[in-house]
C-alpha cells in the first residue's frame, strides 16, 4: 500500500527568489502554505555557504522548521562536468563531488538526494558506501527526453541490481511521460508572431517522428514565422513529448523501477484555474503510485518558463495532487 506525501522544491519559487521579492524564509513559508509537508532544496541555488552548510544556515532551517512545520526532506545535487574550462570533469572528481553534497544533504537532515544523469554509472557505483555511511538515499534523475526504459537507466538499474544497496535508486521527473506540447513554449512563440496552424503542424511532426531537420525546411516551406524554432527545439528536446498510444508502455517502464524509486519530481509547466497540467498525464500516473507500494514524495517542480512566479501554481499544482489522490 502505498504511502504518498506532498513536498515542494523552492525551486518552484526562483523567480521571486531572483528577484528578491523572496528571501529563503519566505521561500519555506509559501512552501508550507502551498499545502507542503517538506521541501526540497536546490544546494547552487540556496546554500549561502555551497557546497557547505554553515551552522548558521542550519540554524535558520531548524528556527524555520519550528516556525512553519516543514523541513528539507529532498536535497537537489549539482553533478556539474563543465566546472573546467579546458575539460570535463572526470569520474574521480564527479564522485568527489557528490560525496561533498551527500555530506550537505545529512547536515540539513535530508534522506534523499537527487543527482542527475553526468553522474556516471560507473561513479553512481561507487558512491554507494559513501551514501550508507551518511545515510543519505540518491536518487539518479530521470528527466525528459530519457525515460526510465531509456538504455542509460538500464545501465544505472543494473549497478542498483548489482550492488543491492539500499542506498542507490531513482527520482523520476513526471515530465518524461509528456504526450502534448509544452504550454508556455506554445503561449511565448504565439506571442513572438509565430500562427496556431503552424505550431499545430509542428506537433504533428513532432508525434509522427519527423526529424527536427526535415519539419524545420517543412516549417518554412509552409511560410512559419523563424520563431517556431525556438518552439520545436523544445519539441524535439527537453521537453519532447510522446503519443498518448505510448503512455501504457511509459507506465509500465514506470511500474518495473518503482521498488527502487525514493523520490518523485512531480513537473509542471503550466496549470490553469481547473487544475489542469496540459501536457503532463496526472491522473494516469498517479493513479499508478496509488496501487503501488511507494513510500516518499512527490515534490512538486514548477518550471517558470513564462517568469510569472511560482506561487499561484505551486498551490494549484497540491491541490491537484490532493484532489486525484483523494486526500
Amino acid at each position: 500500500m502505498s504511502d504518498i506525501k506532498l513536498g515542494a522544491t523552492l525551486f518552484c519559487y526562483g523567480t521571486e527568489y531572483a528577484r528578491k521579492q523572496y528571501d529563503f524564509e519566505e521561500c519555506v513559508k509559501q512552501a508550507a502554505l502551498a499545502g507542503a509537508t517538506g521541501y526540497e532544496i536546490v544546494g547552487t541555488q540556496m546554500l549561502p555557504s555551497y557546497p557547505n552548510v554553515s551552522d548558521e544556515f542550519l540554524g535558520l532551517v531548524n528556527d524555520l522548521k519550528v516556525k512553519y512545520g516543514i523541513g528539507p526532506v529532498g536535497y537537489g545535487a549539482n553533478n556539474d562536468r563543465g566546472m573546467r574550462w579546458d575539460r570535463d570533469l572526470n569520474d574521480d572528481e564527479m564522485l568527489a563531488d557528490a560525496v561533498i553534497d551527500l555530506k550537505a544533504a545529512n547536515k540539513l537532515g535530508c534522506k534523499v538526494m537527487r543527482s542527475q544523469y553526468m553522474l556516471s554509472p560507473a561513479a553512481f557505483e561507487r558512491l554507494a558506501p559513501y551514501a550508507k555511511l551518511y545515510d543519505v538515499k540518491v536518487g539518479i534523475e530521470i528527466h525528459n527526453p530519457a525515460t526510465p526504459g531509456s538504455p542509460v537507466m538500464k545501465e544505472y538499474l543494473e549497478v542498483i541490481k548489482r550492488t543491492g544497496s539500499r542506498h542507490l535508486g531513482f527520482i523520476p521527473d513526471f515530465g518524461c511521460f509528456s504526450i502534448a506540447p509544452n504550454k508556455p513554449h506554445w503561449i511565448k512563440a504565439l506571442k513572438a508572431g509565430v500562427e496556431e496552424k503552424h505550431l499545430q503542424m509542428a506537433a504533428d511532426m513532432r508525434y509522427q517522428g519527423i526529424a527536427i531537420e526535415e519539419a524545420q525546411k517543412k516549417l518554412m516551406e509552409a511560410g512559419a514565422h523563424p520563431a517556431i524554432n525556438t518552439a520545436l527545439q523544445g519539441m524535439y528536446g527537453f521537453v519532447q513529448f510522446r503519443p498518448k498510444s505510448a503512455l501504457p508502455g511509459l507506465l509500465e517502464e514506470l511500474k518495473e523501477i518503482l521498488p527502487y524509486c525514493f523520490e518523485m519530481h512531480g513537473k509542471f509547466h503550466y496549470l490553469d484555474e481547473d487544475c489542469v497540467e496540459p501536457s503532463i498525464p496526472y491522473k494516469e500516473i498517479l493513479d499508478v503510485l496509488k496501487e503501488s507500494d511507494f513510500d516518499g514524495y512527490i515534490i512538486s517542480e514548477y518550471e517558470d518558463e513564462l517568469y510569472c512566479g511560482g506561487t499561484e501554481f505551486t498551490k494549484r499544482h497540491i491541490a491537484m495532487e490532493k484532489e486525484l489522490l483523494g486526500y
